[in-house]
């Protein structure tokens, strides 16, 4: 599993969103202080990521203020830990805590 950190909530939330106009990118928001985020984060990097698609991993403990503007600028509620399926700039799936699979990533990117 290949991660992109996201650090940055002004460059960086700019390119991922022009990256999510030319294929999917998913966003997983993980903290380390969560044992279920823990368990999410193992499932997805033992499953094998579909291609064509970029995976940014967000560090909610060192960059909580950019979880803020994540919520803020796709419109969905803070949840830890979280994945946000983003396309064409706007957040197509959600899904959070044990719900979070990488099946269901691939099957909502279509």
């Amino acid at each position: 599993m290949e991660w992109i950190l996201l650090t940055d909530d002004e460059p960086q939330l700019e390119t991922l969103i022009g990256q999510s106009r030319q294929q999917p990118v998913v966003i997983f928001k993980h903290s380390i202080r969560c044992n279920i985020s823990s368990m999410a984060l193992g499932r997805l990097e033992r499953a094998v990521p579909p291609a064509g698609m970029i995976f940014y991993f967000l560090d909610l403990i060192r960059y909580r203020p950019v979880s803020g503007k994540v919520a803020e600028v796709f419109g969905m509620p803070h949840e830890s830990p979280q994945v946000l399926l983003i396309r064409d700039g706007k957040c197509v799936y959600d899904e959070s805590h044990s719900a979070i699979s990488m099946q269901d990533i691939a099957d909502a990117a279509g």
